[in-house]
């Protein structure tokens, strides 16, 4: 057996300096841990997807209590599955876990893929997410590379050049499978990620407290800051949007699914006009009925990744008869107690819950 050169040494005391540092400071009690099933892996790391823990962990439970097996999310309403996600955001990922679903039913024999590629085939997943499903749930051997870890990487490498670019993904690619080892791969997996989420954050880093500082190279040549690249910015635009509460005589409230594709897709919302037109007229135009505009309240802002919407939401009540406008396939009148079982946008389900405050 031949000795190992010295990359191969420095890859494996990058390793076991991190595995060392998981025994004594990893989290090994999250909800996703507790039973690592593929299905329960899978759904938790979907949600951790451009979201943290701390957000994710009452969503996981909540998500596999009402759906705790690949069959039960298969055989789920997509209005079921909105709901569930309602408020984490990001709902092309709820989306695409009921097509993986359905797909594993139709094709893989209600199995999660057991392949790397079959597995990184399925709709939302990709490479690094199939890997962590793999490694975590069967202790297959598979590097990954989230956000989190690309932040580890690029810093103890010195890695230049936004994450995001082709070539600079190949970089961090290498060096993340040159350090996975080959034992205790689900802890490694965990303790990486770990790493980038307690220690090695986005801003104010503690790296006194890092295991692997000593070799790190932007933690030597003072780069801390400024690795890993941020995307190239660019200008975010404003856009602004009247969103129309329309309670009828019974309180209940009208509300229009998205259409399938764009923001929201697929979720249950406001009707919308443009801020500067007569809500009244907007509700006639598209539904024959009248309405009469009982109040404006003050604007507010979400932001999205690529602009930021300003929202004023304006309260009418409806003053025509309930027969001018009957349930269809997108509207339909909902009770206020019906709004917790809907997938809502978060900022729409949060404007409801001020107003119902407020009544």
């Amino acid at each position: 057996m031949s000795a190992a050169t010295p990359a191969e040494r420095d890859d494996a005391q990058f390793a076991s300096a991190l595995l060392a540092w998981y025994d004594h400071h990893g989290r090994k009690d999250l909800p996703w841990q507790r039973e690592r099933t593929p299905y329960r892996v899978w759904i938790s790391e979907i949600m951790l997807q451009q979201t943290q823990v701390r957000t994710v962990i009452g969503y996981f439970e909540r998500f596999v209590a009402d759906l705790p097996t690949l069959a039960d999310l298969a055989h789920a309403g997509e209005d079921r599955v909105l709901a569930l996600w309602s408020g984490l955001g990001y709902y092309s990922r709820a989306r695409n876990v009921l097509r993986a679903a359905k797909l594993c039913i139709e094709r893989h024999g209600g199995e999660l893929p057991r392949d790397i590629d079959g597995l990184a085939a399925l709709p939302g997943i990709g490479r690094s997410t199939a890997a962590a499903i793999l490694a975590q749930a069967h202790g297959e051997r598979h590097a990954i590379l989230d956000g989190n870890v690309r932040r580890v990487l690029a810093r103890f490498h010195g890695v230049r050049g936004w994450s995001g670019r082709p070539a600079v993904q190949r970089i961090l690619w290498e060096h993340a499978e040159r350090h996975t080892p080959g034992h205790r791969v689900a802890d490694y997996t965990q303790a990486i990620m770990d790493l980038g989420a307690t220690l090695c954050t986005r801003s104010r880093p503690l790296c006194a407290e890092c295991p692997v500082s000593n070799a790190c190279i932007a933690w030597r040549d003072g780069l801390v800051g400024e690795l890993p690249e941020p995307r190239p910015r660019r200008a975010v635009p404003t856009r602004a949007t009247a969103m129309l509460v329309v309670v009828d005589a019974h309180g209940r409230i009208l509300l229009e699914r998205r259409p399938p594709a764009g923001v929201w897709a697929r979720l249950w919302s406001l009707p919308e006009s443009d801020a500067a037109a007569d809500p009244a007229a907007r509700l006639e135009s598209a539904y024959g009925i009248r309405a009469r505009h009982v109040r404006t309240f003050d604007a507010f802002v979400h932001a999205f990744t690529h602009y930021h919407l300003r929202i004023t939401p304006r309260l009418l009540a409806s003053a025509g008869p309930e027969a001018a406008i009957a349930d269809g396939a997108d509207h339909a009148w909902f009770a206020r107690a019906d709004l917790r079982s809907l997938g809502l946008p978060a900022p729409v389900r949060r404007l409801l819950e001020t107003l119902e405050e407020h009544r």
